[in-house]
C-alpha cells in the first residue's frame, strides 16, 4: 500500500481540494485522484531524509529565543518607522556572516528565523564559502551581528541537529 500511496494524507488532501475547487463529479473525483496519486509519488521520490534532532531542550531554548527576538524586532522596527528616523539617521546595509552549518535541515531553520524576523533578510548561501548574505534594516555594528548570528541561534542549531 505505501508504494503505491506512500503519503495518503496527502493524497486524500490533494483529492478533496480538487474536489472543493472543481465540482463533485465522478470524472473529477478520478482525475483529482490520478493526479494526486501522482503528486504523491513524485513527493517520494525527491523526499530529503527526516530530520535527527539531538536535543530537544536546545531547540525549545531557540523557539523562546526566536519568539522574543520577533517581539523585540517588531517593536523596534515600528518604532523606526513612526520615529521616521528623528532619533538618529537608520542605515541599512549588508553583511557576510560566516556559518558552521552545512546541514540543509538546520540551514533552512536559520533562513526562516532570519527572515521572520524584522529587519533582516537572509538573501543569499553560498555552500561553498560556508557564508550568509544578510540584510538588515538598521545596521550599527557589522560584528555585532556576526556574534549574535553564531551564538545564539547557530550554536542551538548545531546542537539541536548536530
Amino acid at each position: 500500500m505505501t508504494r503505491i500511496l506512500p503519503h495518503p494524507l496527502l493524497t486524500a488532501g490533494l483529492v478533496l481540494t480538487w474536489l472543493m475547487l472543481t465540482r463533485f463529479s465522478l470524472g473529477h473525483f478520478v482525475l483529482g485522484s490520478v493526479i494526486a496519486v501522482l503528486a504523491g509519488l513524485a513527493l517520494a521520490k525527491i523526499e530529503p531524509e527526516a530530520p535527527r534532532i539531538r536535543s530537544w531542550p536546545a531547540l525549545l531554548r531557540l523557539v523562546g529565543i526566536v519568539s522574543v527576538d520577533i517581539v523585540r524586532s517588531n517593536w523596534a522596527v515600528a518604532r523606526l518607522m513612526l520615529t521616521n528616523g528623528r532619533h538618529g539617521a537608520r542605515t541599512s546595509a549588508f553583511v557576510v556572516i560566516p556559518l558552521r552549518l552545512r546541514d540543509p535541515v538546520p540551514l533552512a531553520l536559520l533562513a526562516v528565523i532570519l527572515t521572520a524576523t524584522p529587519g533582516t533578510a537572509w538573501l543569499e548561501h553560498d555552500r561553498e564559502a560556508g557564508t550568509l548574505l544578510l540584510h538588515v534594516f538598521d545596521m550599527i555594528d557589522e560584528d555585532e551581528w556576526r556574534v549574535l548570528i553564531r551564538d545564539r541561534y547557530e550554536a542551538l542549531l548545531m546542537e539541536a541537529f548536530a
